[in-house]
């Protein structure tokens, strides 16, 4: 029996892939504590983890933060060392009395990679998007808008870093904080075949596919109208984009399901016709599964189910990590990318992908069966197990 500690952000698409880990550790007899966020507490207790809340240790949201949110690194590391300088000392005590054996951190958490260093600890890193190392992180190139955020919020991330040099942390450089390293043990919730330049990424990292939640997998039902689903996500606003999406739809002979992200966005919305149905949410498994088309950002989680059911894709990507995923799809001949937001290029855009469904639907087969033998969370709990015997 391990005792093995999870650190993560308070992010959905970075949580929901370790609680079926968490699952198979807790089966094993392995004890999990979880340091997380109050939105994430039923999920993990139900896993069988210890849960610890951290929302106490989060600073203020600035006042714009909506605006900011998907495209603000200098925020993003603002926050996360606000974070690590917050519960500091508090959890280092914990963690001495808990005394882990093991210490699972999310590649974007840098708290708990600098606790596990802090601690001399064992640690693994949680990697839910693709792997960045030196070499692939080159293809992250920023927006217009995430440039201007990042080159604006230099002075915020050097005044970050001196404060956590000055906690005794060892950080000279933020964004190689943020990359993998080939030293330490790495899960990577997708497959080999799906990561670009994979020939990168050696033995310390596991791809082990994404874990989908299959019980929310249901029947296909018989539909004799096809189904496009739309969806940028819960956290990217673009009331545009639906609107454009609604008349670029609005006479077409197919059912439309938009899920738009906030009342503020459905608001917009004015005229809706009875073939589209638009929610602020739905299940989105359960309506994937019925889906002819997907309209996506190119979010992970969203286009790991999507691939997993064999949905093909519109790209439309929000930030320059999902446009690495967009390209990597495009490459792949699973999706094509919208090349603007416009009633013609949507329609165009369907239009080609039900010309070429079945030659997709193929290929994104051929790609769901590496995540289905990847080993999933058996094979990830295996990873954490054998650190500890390290």
């Amino acid at each position: 029996m391990s005792r093995i500690v999870f650190f993560n952000i308070p992010a959905y698409g970075h949580t929901n892939p370790t609680i079926e880990v968490v699952k198979e550790l807790v089966r094993r007899g392995n004890v999990v504590r979880y340091y997380s966020f109050n939105s994430f507490r039923e999920k993990i207790e139900s896993a069988g983890a210890e849960f610890v809340s951290c929302d106490t240790y989060l600073p203020p949201l600035p006042a714009d933060f909506e605006q900011r949110c998907g495209y603000d690194f200098a925020g993003l590391i603002e926050m996360i060392a606000d974070v690590t300088i917050n519960m500091g000392q508090t959890v280092l005590d914990e963690m001495r009395i808990f005394n882990p054996d093991c210490i699972v951190f999310d590649s974007l958490c840098i708290w708990g990679k600098l606790f596990a260093q802090k601690l001399h600890i064992r640690a693994v890193c949680s990697t839910t998007t693709f792997a960045f190392n030196k070499q692939t992180s080159q293809m992250m190139k920023p927006s217009g808008k995430e440039a201007f955020y990042l080159i604006s919020g230099i002075p915020k991330i050097s005044k970050k870093i001196r404060q956590l040099e000055q906690e005794g942390y060892c950080v000279t450089s933020i964004t190689k904080f943020l990359e993998n390293d080939d030293k330490t043990s790495t899960i990577v919730y997708t497959s080999r075949s799906f990561q670009p330049q994979n020939e990168q990424f050696g033995e310390n990292y596991s791809f082990v596919g994404p874990l989908i939640d299959k019980s929310k997998i249901c029947s296909k039902q018989v539909s004799l109208r096809p189904l496009i689903y739309i969806s940028l996500g819960t956290v990217m606003k673009r009331p545009t984009f639906y609107s454009e999406c609604l008349e670029a739809l609005r006479y077409c002979k197919c059912d439309v399901i938009m899920s738009v992200g906030s009342q503020k966005t459905m608001d917009t919305l004015k005229n809706i016709p009875s073939h589209i149905q638009v929610e602020i949410s739905v299940p989105q498994l359960t309506v994937l599964q019925n889906a002819d088309i997907f309209i996506t950002h190119c979010g992970m989680n969203s286009v790991h189910e999507s691939i997993y059911l064999g949905v093909p894709m519109i790209l439309f990507p929000q930030q320059s990590e999902q446009q690495i995923v967009a390209n990597r799809l495009s490459e792949m001949g699973m999706g094509i990318l919208l090349k603007e937001l416009s009633q013609k290029a949507i329609q165009e855009s369907i239009k080609y992908v039900w010309d070429n469904k079945k030659s997709m639907q193929e290929k994104l087969k051929k790609l769901a069966t590496t995540f289905k033998i990847a080993g999933g969370a058996k094979r990830a709990a295996d990873v954490f197990e054998n650190s500890v015997l390290r």
